[in-house]
């Protein structure tokens, strides 16, 4: 198994940071957006946008590891 991208690591890190580390980004109530305080919709924001940085970073993999799978069954790398 190879060792993932710097790419997908960052993705992956992406919403965890978004989420913990911009606090003082949106630690307010004013704007309403949509109806919900800045910070909630800023959290619910952040709970759409995970999976989707997952599935980017799931993409980024699958050609890599295909490619490994690839090259091993010909006898190229061990």
């Amino acid at each position: 198994m190879k060792k993932p991208s710097l790419a997908a690591i960052l993705l992956g890190l992406l919403p965890f940071a978004g989420v913990c580390f911009s606090v003082s980004l949106w630690d307010r109530i004013y704007p309403m957006i949509l109806g919900m305080p800045f910070n909630f919709f800023w959290l619910i924001s952040w709970i759409v946008l995970t999976p989707l940085c997952m599935w980017a970073a799931y993409r980024l993999e699958v050609p890599r590891d295909t490619e490994a799978l690839r090259r091993h069954k010909e006898g190229n790398q061990p």
